[in-house]
C-alpha cells in the first residue's frame, strides 16, 4: 500500500538556512492520524521547542477529523516528538547557540503507516540572503530553459 501523504513547509527553506535535519516520530491521538491520512494538516507557522528533556512541536495545525465525535482532538495542541536520547541531547546542546531554532520541514506517513516529521536545526536568514537565494533560483531556472530550447 503506497502512502502519498506529504505535507511540506515551503516557507522554511526560504526563511531559514538549514544546518542539520532529523526525522522524528509524533505522539498522536486517534483522530489526528486519521486527519493526517486525509492530508488535512498545515506546517506553515510551526516550530519545535524543549520543555525539560522533551521536544514538542507547536502551531502545527491538524484539522479535526470529519467523522470524529466529542472525543475529537484540539487542532493546535502541542505534540510530543519522539527522537532518540542522543539526538535530543545533540539538539539541546546546539540550541544554546545564538540565533538557532528548530523548524518543521515535512510531515508524511512512512511504509509502516506511522506519521513522521522531518525537522531541521536552522539559522534565520537576513532579508538580503533571501533575495540572493531567489536570484540564484531564477538564474538556474533560466539556464535550464536555455538548455531545453536547444
Amino acid at each position: 500500500m503506497k502512502n502519498d501523504v506529504l505535507i511540506k513547509n515551503r516557507k522554511a527553506r526560504h526563511d531559514y538556512e538549514l544546518l542539520e535535519t532529523f526525522t522524528a516520530g509524533l505522539k498522536l491521538q486517534g483522530t489526528e492520524i486519521k486527519s493526517i491520512r486525509q492530508g488535512k494538516a498545515n506546517l506553515a507557522d510551526s516550530y519545535c521547542y524543549f520543555e525539560g528533556e522533551e521536544l514538542f512541536v507547536k502551531n502545527m495545525h491538524i484539522a479535526e477529523y470529519d467523522h470524529g465525535n466529542i472525543f475529537n482532538h484540539d487542532p493546535l495542541r502541542e505534540r510530543k516528538l519522539l527522537l532518540s536520547r542522543r539526538e535530543l541531547d545533540k539538539l539541546q546542546k546546539k540550541l544554546k547557540d545564538q540565533g538557532l531554532t528548530i523548524v518543521t520541514l515535512r510531515l508524511y506517513i512512512n511504509d509502516r503507516g506511522w506519521a513522521k516529521l522531518d525537522i531541521a536545526l536552522a539559522k534565520g536568514k537576513k532579508q538580503h540572503d533571501k533575495r540572493d537565494t531567489l536570484k540564484e533560483k531564477q538564474q538556474k531556472r533560466d539556464m535550464d530553459r536555455a538548455k531545453a530550447s536547444y
